[in-house]
C-alpha cells in the first residue's frame, strides 16, 4: 500500500499554508534539481516560475513554451519532491479550462498560477472573461489551489489610483469566481500592498518579493499570505554561473582554495 500523500491531501496541505500574516514563502524553481534544493531546505511547498522554466527549455516567457513541454517540466518537478507543487501556467497556454485541469492533474501539481494578460495582444484580458475561465477551471478541478494573478500594475495604462482600483476589482472578481489567492504582481510599495490586502477583506494575497521592496518579514506584517520570487533566483544562479565561466576562461580555477 502506497504511503505517498494523495492529491487531495497535498492540495489541502497547500491551501492551508496560505495564512494572512504568516505567509507561505515560495522560492520559485525551474527544474527538478532546484525543486529538490527547495524541499531539502525545509520549505513546505514548491512553486515553478514560467519565466525561469521557459529558458531552461529553450523558450521565452509569455507562453512561447508549448503546453506539452511546460507540463512535462512540471511533472518532472512534482516527481522529484514529496511536498505540494504549484505550477505557473501563465494564462493557460490556450487550453480550455477542463483540459488544463486534466493536464495539471497528470503532472502531479496541486496548484497553479493563472494570469490575466492575453499574450496574443499583450493587453489585459477582460476581467469578466478571466473570471469565467477561473470559474470553469474551479468546476473542473475542485481541489486545485488557484492563485489568480492580475497584471494591472504591469500593463495598466492609467495612473496609480486607477491601476489600484482595477487590481482590487479584478482580485475580488477572481476570488468570487473560485480562486484561493490573488497575486497583484507589480504591487511593490507598502501602501499598495496594504490597500490590496484590505480590498479583499482578509482573503489570501500573494506578493512578489523584489530588490528594494518590503522584506518578507514586513510583508507578513502587512497581512500577505504568500510570497513569491519569480525568476529572480534563477537569474542570480545564472549570473553566478557566468562568473564561474569567466574565471575558467581566464585560465583560473573556479574552485575555492583550501
Amino acid at each position: 500500500m502506497s504511503t505517498e500523500p494523495s492529491r487531495t491531501a497535498l492540495a489541502s496541505r497547500l491551501r492551508a499554508l496560505h495564512v494572512p500574516g504568516h505567509p507561505l514563502v515560495l522560492p520559485n524553481v525551474w527544474d527538478a534539481a532546484s525543486a529538490r534544493a527547495v524541499a531539502d531546505a525545509g520549505f513546505p511547498a514548491v512553486a515553478t516560475g514560467s519565466a525561469a522554466v521557459a529558458p531552461t527549455l529553450g523558450y521565452e516567457d509569455q507562453e512561447d513554451t508549448p503546453a506539452d513541454e511546460m507540463c512535462a517540466a512540471v511533472a518532472r518537478i512534482a516527481r522529484a519532491v514529496p511536498v505540494p507543487v504549484t505550477a505557473d501556467m501563465e494564462r493557460g497556454y490556450g487550453l480550455p479550462p477542463a483540459e488544463l485541469a486534466q493536464r495539471l492533474a497528470a503532472t502531479g501539481a496541486v496548484g497553479c498560477n493563472l494570469e490575466d494578460t492575453d499574450h496574443r495582444t499583450g493587453l489585459l484580458a477582460d476581467p469578466g472573461e478571466q473570471a469565467a475561465y477561473i470559474a470553469a477551471l474551479r468546476a473542473a478541478a475542485p481541489e486545485l489551489v488557484i492563485n489568480a494573478r492580475t497584471d494591472c500594475f504591469l500593463r495598466g495604462g492609467a495612473g496609480p489610483a486607477e491601476r489600484l482600483a482595477d487590481a482590487a476589482g479584478r482580485a475580488r472578481a477572481y476570488l468570487e469566481a473560485g480562486a484561493d489567492c490573488v497575486y497583484p504582481i507589480g504591487a511593490l510599495d507598502e501602501a499598495t500592498v496594504r490597500a490590496v490586502v484590505e480590498a479583499v477583506d482578509g482573503r489570501p494575497v500573494n506578493v512578489l518579493s523584489r530588490p528594494g521592496g518590503p522584506s518578507p518579514a514586513r510583508l507578513a506584517e502587512l497581512g500577505v499570505a504568500r510570497i513569491s520570487f519569480g525568476h529572480q533566483l534563477h537569474q542570480l544562479v545564472q549570473r553566478y554561473f557566468a562568473a564561474l565561466l569567466a574565471t575558467v576562461a581566464r585560465g583560473d580555477s573556479p574552485f575555492p582554495e583550501g
